[in-house]
């Protein structure tokens, strides 16, 4: 049960921007302000995308705070609802998950999680409160379709994925794997990619099935209105099935954030800025994925911004087949004296390159140097905040064009009060090293796996014109010693190719590189560590990824044997790797904790890092990215497939140790984000107390509009068959 709520010490803190806020002049403050509104209108897609129920729940709870304060409630559940003060914090913590998720599954995971409070107190809260007053009819409706579904724990509806073992919206409940494998090949024909788009198995009028594949988009399927149009959509037979591409996907919700990015583009600072937001409106009215893909362009060209933004579908992480991205939009500020370290890294980055353990053949012909600049979060409309990222995911974009790495220095800055478990007790010097340089090493990591993970290594594939961009005759595998047979057809990009797999192993591939490279002194020294500092630093990156490794346990599931989180398997597969290297280099071992209950052990012996670790790490490392560039998706899965399984008979039975994982696993922190206003044509930033009532009056602030409950509801109306 506690592994499907937020227990009531779940920490809330605030992401803190202030500073950085401050130094923006007028005109930026107003840019921010407007892509920020941009980016959370569109990030109320992702209620959408999390789960049939999601929509529901944030209105309930978005109407209920918007009428009463979190002290009027108190009030009437500790007098009317016989709540005690456990319950009602339970019940402010649910909220503050469902905002934070956008929706009642983790967005770091998947998997489902319920108030901590009985359904009955749950419901007569509701129905006590001015809402219900009110609204009496909306609020009946809502909970009738929706209380059951909060509170289910169905073995089905504990986790996305793919049915019956899972739930998705992201394609209707009729779709099979063997349905998503005849639309992959449609695309693949038709040149269509996945990423703003939901499939749907519907009947066409005369009773015969049909695949609809529905672009997220303001226009809505009709008459073609010019050449670009015509290009969009499409439908056509193949092996007996009907697929049609159509349109209007999110339509109202995106038409929201086309008018706030026309509000932006006042303020932009220059021509690229102007041309990339054009680009962005364009895609979003039309569905054009080209279009986004220019306004990726002219993002990589816009150099050194003051304000950085990206927007769009961005990450396919929840998608069971790894194709349909969710939508993402932030806004962040340049922290300068971080970002210097960064360019002096990505200045030097082609002199790493050749260090990596594969032939210059299987590296890009040319390394486009990105903007790589530590940012402040102002905004970040999404399931979850990541670290850094490195964008745009496009394949073509980031080869011709370039990409961009940030990382985010206020997510990353949040310093730990204690070490994390699978530590020694009586090792203090290593509880105080992890304490003392954890932040500081995962920035160190943040910054290789962005550049250097992410950015590095080529696809051997074949060009529209039936042109390779590489030698066949003398480019190798590295492996067998024998001539490459396998590459990219045209249409095949990463993601269609290793689909579900693609990426855990991805993010698996840049956590190699960044241990593989961390502890070369150049770079040590760019980002000011030097001697004995330089040598914890490198010992904390590789011990914090095989704590990592361990504690990513959480985020496997035993009933179906998957993973629910790609860096967790990513991490807990690095672990596996180099527990097999033998020597005594990691070991794991199953002990009684000081506090009489089982525990875990971790040893890392940091004089065999150099010696044990690295070459194993390397010959890894060069094997994913050997069936990476080569589209080896057989064999890359047999390997992946091979180090992620989770079992009891084994040396080491992990299996049997995360029981131990989850019973000592620690809340994941839960972050407050600001909100902007203008008032006099003055942008003014507030923040919030990092508290639940913050939390809860940050969600509030962020959306006053009752249209949007309307929006959000009559969405969930048009889809609800398809689903339920």
């Amino acid at each position: 049960m506690s592994d499907s709520v937020y227990t009531n010490n779940t920490p809330i803190s605030l992401l803190n921007c202030e500073d950085a806020f401050k130094e923006l002049t007028d005109k930026e403050k107003h840019y921010a302000h407007y892509l920020s509104k941009a980016s959370w209108y569109g990030g109320l897609i992702c209620l959408l995308q999390n789960s049939p129920e999601s929509p529901l729940i944030y209105i309930l709870l978005q109407k209920l705070f918007r009428l009463q304060s979190v002290n009027e409630l108190k009030e009437i559940a500790l007098k009317e609802c016989q709540f005690s003060e456990d319950e009602f914090t339970a019940f402010l913590v649910y909220t503050c998950g469902i905002f934070t998720n956008m929706g009642n599954y983790r967005g770091i995971g998947n998997s489902k999680f319920i108030p901590n409070l009985p359904e009955e107190k749950f419901r007569n809260l509701l129905l006590a409160s001015r809402f219900a007053k009110e609204d009496p009819g909306r609020l009946a409706r809502l909970l009738s379709n929706s209380i059951e579904s909060i509170y289910s724990l169905k073995d089905n509806l504990c986790r996305l994925g793919f049915p019956p073992n899972g739930i998705t919206t992201y394609f209707s409940k009729n779709v099979s794997q063997e349905d998503e494998e005849r639309v992959k090949n449609f695309m693949k024909e038709k040149g269509i990619e996945a990423w703003n788009t939901r499939l749907f198995k519907v009947s066409d009028e005369i009773g015969k099935s049909c695949y609809e594949i529905r672009l997220a988009s303001v226009l809505q399927t009709g008459k073609f209105n010019d050449e670009e149009d015509k290009d969009i959509l499409s439908e056509g037979n193949m092996n007996g099935h009907k697929f049609i591409v159509t349109r209007g996907d999110y339509s109202r919700l995106l038409a929201i954030v086309n008018h706030y990015l026309v509000n932006a583009k006042e303020y932009a600072a220059n021509e690229n800025e102007t041309k990339m937001i054009e680009n962005y409106i364009r895609f979003f009215q039309t569905g054009s994925l080209d279009a986004h893909k220019d306004g990726s362009r002219y993002w990589v060209k816009d150099k050194g911004p003051v304000i950085e933004s990206h927007i769009g579908f961005i990450e396919t992480y929840r998608d069971p087949a790894g194709v349909r991205a969710e939508f993402r939009g932030f806004v962040a500020m340049v922290n300068k004296k971080m970002s210097a370290k960064f360019t002096d890294l990505v200045k030097s980055a082609e002199s790493f390159l050749p260090l990596l353990p594969w032939p210059s053949a299987y590296e890009k012909d040319k390394f486009l140097q990105p903007d790589f600049t530590s940012l402040d979060v102002l905004s970040f409309a999404c399931s979850y905040v990541p670290a850094g990222t490195c964008i745009p995911n496009y394949l073509e974009v980031r080869e011709k064009d370039g990409f961009k790495n940030l990382s985010f220095g206020n997510v990353i800055s949040g310093k730990p009060t204690e070490p994390p478990n699978y530590l020694s007790k009586e090792d203090q010097v290593t509880k105080d090293i992890v304490l003392q340089y954890i932040n500081s090493a995962f920035e160190v990591n943040v910054g290789l796996h962005e550049l250097l993970g992410h950015g590095s290594g080529k696809l051997l594939k074949k060009e529209k014109d039936g042109s390779l961009n590489f030698d066949l005759a003398n480019v190798l595998n590295f492996e067998t010693n024998k001539q490459v047979s396998s590459w990219y057809e045209n249409g095949e990009t990463y993601g269609s190719v290793f689909g579900s797999i693609g990426s855990s192993y991805e993010e698996c591939r840049a956590e190699c590189v960044a241990l593989y490279l961390v502890d070369v002194p150049e770079i040590l020294k760019i980002f000011s560590y030097e001697g004995e500092e330089a040598e914890i630093i490198v010992y904390t990156v590789w011990l914090s990824m095989l704590l990592s490794g361990i504690g990513g346990l959480q985020m496997y599931n035993p009933k179906t044997e998957t993973w629910l989180q790609a860096h967790s398997q990513a991490r807990y597969v690095i672990l596996q790797v180099l527990l097999e290297c033998g020597e005594d280099f990691v070991k794991v071992e199953k002990l009684d904790g000081t506090d009489g209950n089982p525990d875990l052990l971790l040893t890392l012996d940091r004089s065999k890092i150099a010696s044990v670790g690295k070459p194993a790490i390397g010959n890894f490392l060069g094997k994913l990215q050997l069936y990476r560039s080569t589209a080896d998706v057989a064999s890359a899965k047999e390997m992946y497939d091979k180090y992620s399984a989770v079992k009891s008979e084994t040396k080491y039975p992990f299996l049997d140790y995360r029981e131990i994982v989850m019973a000592r696993k620690k809340p994941r922190k839960l972050l407050i984000q600001t909100n902007t206003f203008v008032e006099n044509d003055k942008v003014n930033l507030k923040t919030y107390e990092p508290s639940a009532e913050g939390m809860i009056q940050s969600w509030v602030d962020r959306f006053q509009e009752e249209s949007v409950d309307d929006i959000l509801e009559e969405l969930w109306a048009k889809d609800k068959h398809n689903f339920s």
